[in-house]
């Protein structure tokens, strides 16, 4: 199955709805699509991110991978290499606070990669890669 171009849907909870909207809004720039009292939805990098107003939240865990302490459950978006580069810019101009610090990871293997870690204003984790060949590293053994 071919889904390279198929976009995905993506609910999560958040407590701060109204700060999370502002967040996505205003400091990434993701145009803000429908909403009611309860959630917004949002075009994240062509995909459906939808925030959900939950008052229950579980707190974060953190695995080991390669020498960081990767915040999970998280997610983002593979990004090409140049708008990778732009995003972490952009974010750095906003002065977003970084769990993981924009890096490259796994140098020299095949799984080698851009990526930077924050959070959103209700603590959920976001991380956005980019891989030089993504066709070939992105899966890669």
């Amino acid at each position: 199955m071919n889904t390279a171009l198929s976009p995905f849907h993506l609910a999560i909870p958040v407590k701060d709805l109204e700060g999370c909207r502002r967040f996505y809004g205003t400091v990434l720039g993701f145009r803000e699509g429908r909403s009611d009292p309860h959630w917004v939805d949002f075009d994240f990098f062509g995909h459906q991110l939808v925030l959900h107003y939950s008052p229950e939240k579980t707190a974060l865990q953190h695995n080991p991978v390669d020498g960081e302490q990767v915040p999970v459950p998280h997610f983002g978006v593979v990004l090409p290499w140049a708008d990778w580069e732009a995003f972490a810019a952009l974010l750095r101009e906003k002065e977003v606070r970084f769990i993981i610090e924009p890096t490259v990871r796994f140098a020299g293997t095949p799984g080698e990669q851009a990526t930077l870690f924050f959070q959103d204003p209700d603590g959920n984790a976001l991380e956005f890669k980019a891989f030089k060949n993504r066709e070939e590293q992105l899966f890669a053994r």
